[in-house]
């Protein structure tokens, strides 16, 4: 498979394949790879009458649709780069993902927003009455996608390759070729919308969802064939706690591969989908958008190394001591890893409005904790900023998260430190209960006692009806620490 420039990918599968094979759907908006390559061709024109060109930016805080497809295409075809952001992002956060971005354009699907910042609307050149052919310019950067962190002060992560790939570089993901891929992730982060993107270079189409819904997914799978799906673990929660009878009658047999990434995954959820499709089709990736390694694990060997993240792929593992030294297996340290064949100097992206945490000698982190066994399987701890000490004892709140989730009656569960005169901090957990369940916080304690020793037990449990999480998975426990915090008088640490 030859490396392929990213406007090029609809007309070349519409050649290759068939011009009206469907490419890309939402629900009931569908787009073959002739219908997507002319609606990219009519919009590439028009971002370039409004001045967009090579190089530039321009952020999109759109919803997954297809309309997100049609711009991406045609900004790689104009030799610009999509800067991904949440369509549901607050005015003031985006406003600060603007100022780093200085982006040419801003297309966004929220009226206000549209106002507030002279954003464009989600069918912005979509009406162009050309649709003919036009040539590709290569854009130096494919996708610039934004994070908060766990700090919630924005940066922007620049992918320094350009909008040309090879699909045969991918295989170590298990993407089909000229298959079908289902995106149940939101398109703003940057697993979903690489893998969803890698695919069509490899001739799949893509089923998207707009709005995750457990059932729909089932539905989705069995429908469209789907061979290769992305979920996280509050997506693939939500299918577990289906009723059996509506597991049962939907037919999982087209999958190959299911990919979950972005957050902890409790050790009894991972065991429920491996018993349900079988270890070999359940496979995790640790990484970031950064893309400087990444390790991946599937089910067979995450049984003989329960909670590991996999080995590196393409790269080496480095866990260093707060004092710089390694570590050898089993101590808990930073976790650095570094890509093969990269020299010291060379680097796959740059922050904006961040720095990295990258040694002299080539190895970066994301910031968090872990081990590796004598066989150079990671485990995670949890990040750096995440880590409650209390008494003494180093506490990740992941370990906590991971119990309290085992109760059927929780939804969510997010742990932070409060601070604590006598212990230096405490361990307070929120939850979001399933619906009609009405678990006590002494029942969740008791509960979490079977999994943890006493001093990783919440001393406190705050009870939310607002979901803790947001589409990835991802929580900012800083910010809910900080608001609690600020709740009892204190300043925040």
């Amino acid at each position: 498979m030859a490396e392929t420039l990213l406007g090029d990918v609809p007309e070349a599968n519409a050649a290759r394949l068939d011009a009206d094979k469907w490419a890309v759907r939402h629900g009931e908006d569908v787009h073959t790879w002739g219908s997507l390559a002319e609606a990219a061709r009519r919009r590439a024109r028009t971002l370039s009458a409004a001045g967009v060109g090579v190089g530039d930016r321009v952020v999109l805080a759109l919803p997954n649709a297809n309309a997100l497809f049609e711009l991406t295409f045609a900004l790689w075809k104009i030799g610009a780069t999509p800067t991904m952001v949440s369509a549901r992002m607050p005015r003031a956060e985006l406003e600060g993902v603007v100022a780093l971005a200085e982006p040419r354009a801003v297309i966004a699907a929220d009226p206000e927003l549209q106002q507030a910042l002279n954003a464009l609307p989600p069918d912005f050149g979509r009406d162009h009455p050309d649709g003919s052919p036009l040539a590709t310019v290569l854009s130096p950067c494919w996708k610039v996608m934004t994070s908060g962190g766990s700090t919630g002060r924005p940066k922007l992560i620049v992918d320094h390759n350009p909008a040309k790939l090879d699909g045969a570089m991918y295989n170590q993901l298990g993407l089909p070729e000229d298959g079908v891929l289902l995106n149940a992730g939101p398109l703003y982060h940057n697993f979903p919308f690489a893998t969803a993107h890698i695919a069509m270079v490899r001739g799949c189409s893509v089923v998207g969802m707009e709005k995750f819904d457990a059932e729909l997914f089932l539905d989705l799978v069995e429908q469209h064939r789907a061979q290769w799906v992305t979920l996280v673990p509050t997506t693939m929660n939500r299918v577990a706690r289906l009723p059996r009878e509506v597991l049962d009658r939907h037919d999982m047999s087209s999958l190959e591969a299911v990919w979950h990434t972005a957050a902890p995954m409790p050790p009894t959820l991972k065991q429920f989908w491996m018993d349900w499709l079988g270890p070999e089709r359940i496979w995790e990736i640790y990484g970031g958008s950064e893309g400087f390694a990444t390790t991946q694990i599937n089910g067979t060997d995450w049984l003989s190394h329960r909670g590991s993240v996999g080995k590196c792929v393409g790269g080496q593992i480095l866990i260093r001591a707060e004092s710089g030294e390694a570590l050898p297996p089993g101590e808990v340290g930073e976790i650095y890893m570094r890509r093969d064949g990269m020299s010291p100097d060379q680097t796959t992206y740059h922050y904006v409005g961040a720095e990295s945490r990258r040694l002299p000698d080539g190895f970066e982190s994301f910031g968090d904790f872990g081990w590796v066994d004598e066989e150079g399987f990671l485990y995670i701890a949890d990040r750096r900023t995440d880590l409650i000490l209390s008494g003494g004892r180093n506490i990740y709140p992941a370990e906590v998260e991971s119990a309290l989730l085992g109760n059927p009656d929780v939804a969510e569960a997010i742990v932070i430190g409060l601070p604590d005169a006598d212990l230096g901090a405490t361990v307070h957990a929120i939850v979001r209960l399933e619906q009609g369940a009405d678990a006590s916080a002494d029942d969740l304690i008791a509960f979490a006692r079977e999994h943890l020793v006493a001093y990783k037990l919440p001393r406190t449990i705050e009870f939310t009806a607002q979901p803790l999480r947001d589409e990835m998975g991802k929580a900012r426990r800083s910010k809910l620490r900080d608001e609690r915090v600020a709740a009892l008088g204190q300043e925040p640490g």
